[in-house]
């Protein structure tokens, strides 16, 4: 069989894609090349936002057309909530967020079979979390582990713990099991992700938490870095930041969930935190990581929010100083309570707010590279061509070096300039 996937949204459904992957050619079916119809396109689908749902519809039917005949395969948070609209645009196999491997199952009986199957379970029905192999979407450089999934933070805005479900966690044993064959497989950064990676272990019978797993991980890692993906800003204790520089194996960079910089707003988002609580977690990190990256994400134009309560975000976005921000104009989700919410805002004001709020973001970014100029970054190269090499610092920034043939090397690099999004350097 040959087949296409697409995923929309977020590390976790890049993560559960490149699992899924691997199951299929493990199965001995492979990827339809660019000129070739495909037998089965597959759609691994994202509801974090309408807009998302709108690109996961506009995706399905694009390769729909593009292979007249082919089986369709739907997966994800679109079709866990919304599967009437994913049949009515031609699914033949409809799954939800649940049980990645059965999808794949019934993908292949489908395909030989030529019948459909749909299986549409209920989120807060699971118990324990599917536990996939770590791997990488593409190359073999930097692999991701899926060590949590749910969520019980219910934010007004959001719709994900409804379609993903109660808190679940990999026990610490699956976890270094999957560390130490990542490791010997070669690869040289490892990122621990999860739908809401703080509440790692509140589920588990030693609640263990997540600074637990990572030094777990950190003593199995041998010479491979560990990241972590977004994080709530509560997690962040001194004690989380003094335990996780002392393994010396986490990258300098976190993604912090920030939503709004402004108290009232983040009150009506059902924000577990306020703006002095989440500039302690800021000094936390840059004192126990000096030079540490900063990004986050950012909702703009959410329900009620006046232009005072807007600038107030600016002026707080600046005190960050966020080497990077994610900017989202505020999308209306029915069946969150933010829908429902007074004060809804036109989509010009919310783009004209996000538009500001980016403007932001790309100053304190031009401030936090240009400060890179002169320092020494180690760097895990990924791609390149006959005029160098690229990869990422610790810091996730791009960096380029003359030198061609890096690819899978971790190498320190001497920052001599910063232009636009990529830090050029040299070899040390």
């Amino acid at each position: 069989m040959k087949y296409i996937i697409a995923t929309l949204g977020c590390k976790v459904n890049q993560f559960e894609t490149q699992a899924m992957e691997e199951r299929l050619r493990r199965d001995g079916h492979r990827p339809a090349g660019p000129d070739e119809r495909a037998d089965a396109v597959i759609v691994n689908t994202c509801a974090v936002t309408a807009e998302s749902g709108r690109k996961s519809r506009q995706t399905i039917r694009r390769l729909r057309d593009e292979n007249p005949g082919a089986l369709v395969a739907v997966c994800g948070c679109y079709a866990q909530l919304s599967p009437e609209e994913n049949e009515e645009i031609g699914a033949d196999v409809l799954f939800g967020t649940g049980d990645r491997m059965a999808f794949v199952e019934a993908v292949e009986r489908a395909a030989e079979q030529g019948t459909g199957e749909k299986h549409i379970d209920r989120p807060f029905s699971r118990r324990k979390m599917e536990l996939l192999p770590a791997g990488a979407v593409s190359g073999r450089t930097r692999a991701m582990l899926k060590v949590q999934d749910g969520c019980r933070n219910f934010c007004s805005y959001c719709i994900i713990p409804y379609v993903r479900g109660s808190l679940r966690s990999m026990p610490v044993a699956d976890a270094v099991s999957e560390v130490r064959r990542i490791r010997d497989e070669g690869f040289r950064e490892l990122v621990l992700t999860g739908i809401e990676v703080a509440s790692y272990g509140l589920d588990l019978e030693e609640r263990p938490t997540l600074t637990d797993l990572v030094e777990a991980a950190s003593r199995e890692a041998g010479d491979m870095r560990l990241r972590l993906g977004s994080l709530e800003p509560t997690v962040i204790t001194e004690d989380f930041c003094r335990r996780l520089a002392a393994t010396g194996k986490l990258c300098r960079h976190f993604h912090l969930s920030l939503q709004s910089g402004c108290d009232r707003t983040l009150k009506a988002m059902n924000r577990k935190y306020d703006t002095a609580f989440f500039y302690r977690t800021t000094e936390l990190l840059r004192r126990y990581f000096p030079g540490c990256a900063l990004t986050g994400d950012l909702i703009a134009g959410f329900p009620g929010e006046t232009e005072e309560d807007h600038a107030e975000t600016l002026a707080f976005l600046r005190a960050c100083a966020f080497s990077e921000l994610h900017v989202f104009p505020y999308s209306r989700r029915p069946g969150t309570p933010a829908d429902r919410l007074p004060g809804q805002l036109t989509q010009a004001v919310k783009s004209r707010r996000a538009h500001e709020v980016k403007a932001v973001s790309n100053e304190t970014g031009r401030l936090f590279r240009a400060a890179c100029i002169g320092q020494t970054l180690d760097v895990l190269f990924e791609t390149g061509d006959g005029n160098g090499s690229l990869g990422h610092s610790d810091t996730y920034l791009l960096v380029r070096v003359p030198e061609p043939g890096l690819h899978g090397q971790l190498r320190p690099v001497r920052i001599l300039s910063a232009e636009d999004a990529v830090l050029t350097g040299r070899l040390v």
